[in-house]
């Protein structure tokens, strides 16, 4: 079901795509589009139709979870990499995730300029377009990405073992490009969301790698008794094996604000 509604919200999404739409800032000098507005109803109508008893958790509704708390939410962003979308580069995606207890159980990234279908079951593996990916043997220098202002603050014994790969602004699209073995990792700024996290996070972990917390605890979604209302993660790792202990390490030396 949520890769049919996936699907169907990239194909809303990608009749826009370098049409100019019209774009406007959100709070936070974040953009939105109207592409973004349209495929989020197409998303809340299509899957709480089919399911009203999920919560739902989107980056362009207002956030409802402490008010109707649920044991499942859908977890949406119409668009992740909105301002990839607004440039015309084709690196962004429509990310879906059901979750459960705190944790993804399906999850579904539809890039339709790519014409790529990545997704994960538990237990189930991930895939793109139908076919098994997993994450890659690492080799030095590594593979990672990552905002630049940070990586050009990591001491230099970890600078001299990787290759600074060019920056994806779709942080969903990034873990996947970990998962499939494209990069070795991303460090992953504080303040992304739910929305933004989800299913790459379940794509990764399915692919044999993970996305981690600063003090390499699993992430918790959907929750409802924050003290101050902000859901938003903090310092993140996506990785797999050794790189995974390096990278937290220097998260752990480095101001990463």
């Amino acid at each position: 079901m949520i890769r049919q509604a996936a699907e169907g919200a990239g194909r809303i999404a990608l009749s826009y795509f370098r049409q100019a739409p019209q774009v406007w800032m959100k709070t936070g000098n974040s953009p939105v589009t109207e592409a973004d507005l349209a495929a989020d109803k197409y998303l809340k109508d299509m899957l709480l139709t089919a399911r009203p008893d999920y919560g739902w958790i989107s980056e362009e509704t207002q956030d409802e979870r402490a008010a109707s708390p649920r044991e499942r939410f859908f977890v949406v962003d119409p668009i992740d990499g909105t301002r990839a979308f607004i440039e015309g580069a084709d690196v962004w995606c429509v990310s879906v995730a059901v979750i459960e207890d705190g944790r993804p159980v399906a999850g579904v990234l539809d890039c339709p300029a790519r014409s790529e279908i990545i997704m994960a079951t538990p237990g189930g593996g991930a895939t793109q377009n139908g076919a098994a990916i997993h994450v890659q043997a690492q080799h030095l220098p590594y593979k990672v990405a990552g905002p630049s202002a940070f990586i050009k603050r990591l001491p230099e014994h970890f600078l001299s073992s990787i290759e600074h790969m060019p920056y994806v602004a779709s942080l969903a699209y990034r873990i996947a490009m970990v998962a499939r073995g494209d990069i070795a990792g991303t460090f992953v700024r504080p303040s992304s969301h739910d929305w933004d996290l989800a299913a790459a996070d379940l794509i990764l972990s399915e692919a044999g790698g993970r996305v981690v917390a600063a003090d390499g605890k699993p992430l918790t979604y959907g929750l409802t008794d924050t003290s101050n209302g902000d859901y938003r993660h903090g310092a993140l790792v996506a990785a797999s094996g050794l790189l995974m202990d390096n990278m937290l390490d220097v998260v752990a030396e480095t101001a990463f604000g």
